[in-house]
């Protein structure tokens, strides 16, 4: 019977949540639930001389924000709690001591010192990449080296000390990665890692493989930096005794600066003015103890929609042409097999587009619901809300984010307080001001003020005084609006009503006409 898919994302609570793990968790949440498995959420926080206050609740609010929906985890439960793994510490300690036991893991008692003098006698030697291996471990203090009964007496002096992992000298270690294809490590690359720290405190490398198990996690899904450290985690089952239920490992393509020379990261965002977390992250400068505030996808106006299906792209493909997609069409399109190992570019125009579509393609009344509470901050609440819908329908296409709806829709309640001198020097003139005049004569009695009725009684009064419609066409919305360009105008004019058309009508002549000395 095949077992049911069980995925996991891991995070470290220290600090605000990178977009690289908003997409690992994606990737995660989508194969679960195209196979119909469960996701989880495990905050693992093994490591607490860097823990962050707050970001624990920070990662939960971001992955409920961008719609990732945990089965198993802090907030929901499960079978397999506690999730935190902190909370877990009792249970590892079993599985360090069976390795002791079975000979596949030791007592290291070396002190800092020690451990330097270690790294600089080999530096000294030129050894490329100093480590505490099967070869170096013969000259450090550890249960390899010691007789049993200085050991037993060192245990029993509470004498500091670590558990490492005793790899073997000469081993071709394999597993076949979902998409990488087969990856051979030779295990004297691999050097003796910590598996338990001296304050009792697993370490990532023990404690994940251990919860991983006990989870029953059945896929792990996780950044490119972690594939390293995947042939000390297969030989971590392999002598465990897990092997034959040992999850299948994808290890994520990079997330590249937007230029393509290395990682993204905090500082690429800050410089270039784009966010690299979901959600702003209020933190305090770890050397300053000043308090800092990091920018996010949420605050900056991107809906979450449109930031996952641009995450979504980054290391994927659908094999279509096929770009927008709902976090259900993901998922029905989504294979791990489609993930790319190559290295993906971050574009901040890509993912401004994103938000321009998912925008433009909101009902009209939600749009204008966005609109009516900018403007409520600015202390305009008369506002109908049929009109509000009206005027959102109108300035969405020129929208990239809902608090432009607001900025774009400012000429319908303020007047023009001044005028696009390139127009008015090439376009307006007597004759224009005329026309516009008789027009704004006319506007206020118009039987049809839809906007088909006003271009058809602007089009009256221009032919009538033997002009064409173009040659007062911008200076027509110069008037109404003091720009160049913008919405339809005759659109504008309908929302406006025909008695402020014709008053902004009236103040232009006025101020175009009889400019001041």
């Amino acid at each position: 019977m095949e077992r049911e898919v069980r995925v996991r994302f891991a995070p470290s609570p220290t600090g605000p949540l990178h977009i690289g793990g908003v997409r690992t968790a994606l990737y995660n949440y989508l194969l679960a639930r195209k196979l119909g498995g469960k996701m989880l959420l495990r905050i693992e926080d093994t490591d607490q001389n860097r823990f962050v206050p707050g970001a624990e609740q920070y990662i939960m609010d971001s992955l409920r924000w961008c719609g990732i929906e945990i089965d198993e985890g802090i907030e929901q439960g499960g079978p397999h709690a506690p999730y935190r793994q902190s909370e877990r510490k009792p249970m590892y300690r079993q599985y360090a001591d069976q390795l002791i036991r079975d000979g596949y893991a030791y007592y290291a008692f070396d002190t800092p010192e020690e451990l330097d003098a270690m790294r600089a006698r080999l530096t000294a030697a030129k050894v490329p990449n100093p480590q505490y291996n099967s070869i170096t471990r013969a000259q450090m203090r550890n249960s390899l080296t010691l007789p049993a009964e200085e050991v037993h007496q060192l245990l029993a002096n509470d004498t500091p000390y670590v558990i490492r992992l005793k790899v073997p000298r000469k081993e071709e270690v394999r597993f076949n990665d979902l998409i990488r294809g087969w990856v051979v490590v030779h295990s004297s690359s691999i050097d003796d890692k910590v598996l338990m720290k001296s304050d009792g405190m697993p370490t990532y490398h023990l404690a994940n493989i251990v919860d991983d198990h006990l989870m029953e996690i059945t896929h792990v899904i996780r950044g490119e930096e972690w594939l390293p450290s995947a042939p000390l985690h297969v030989l971590l089952y392999r002598y465990l005794g897990w092997e034959s239920t040992m999850p299948q490992f994808a290890h994520l393509p990079l997330l590249l600066k937007p230029d393509g020379t290395g990682k993204l990261s905090k500082r690429d965002g800050d410089k270039l003015g784009f966010p690299v977390f979901p959600l702003e992250f209020h933190g305090t400068d770890a050397e300053t103890g000043q308090p800092t505030v990091s920018s996010g996808y949420r605050e900056s106006g991107y809906l979450p929609e449109a930031f996952i299906n641009f995450l979504a792209f980054l290391g994927w493909n659908p094999g279509t042409q096929q770009e927008i997609f709902s976090m259900p069409e993901l998922i029905e399109a989504f294979s791990i097999e489609r993930v790319s190992k190559s290295p993906a570019r971050f574009d901040q125009n890509k993912v401004r587009w994103y938000n321009e579509q998912y925008l433009r393609a909101k009902p009209d009344a939600e749009l204008a619901q966005y609109l009516l509470d900018a403007l409520q901050q600015q202390g305009i609440s008369d506002v109908p809300a049929d009109k509000a819908e009206q005027i959102a329908a109108l300035v969405k296409e020129r929208a990239t984010f809902p608090a432009d709806l607001a900025k774009e829709a400012q000429l319908f309640f303020q007047r023009p307080a001044s005028y696009d001198e390139q127009v008015v020097s090439k376009k307006w003139n007597a004759q224009v001001a005329g026309a516009l005049s008789e027009f704004a004569t006319q506007l206020p009695a118009a039987a049809d003020t839809t906007p088909e009725g006003i271009k058809t009684l602007l089009t009256q009064v221009v032919e009538g005084l033997g002009l064409k419609l173009g040659q007062v066409l911008q200076a027509l919305r110069v008037a109404v609006t003091g720009a160049a360009a913008g919405p339809d105008l005759m659109a504008i004019m309908s929302i406006l009503g025909t008695q402020e058309t014709a008053d902004r009508l009236w103040l232009a002549i006025d101020k175009l006409s009889h400019p001041a000395a």
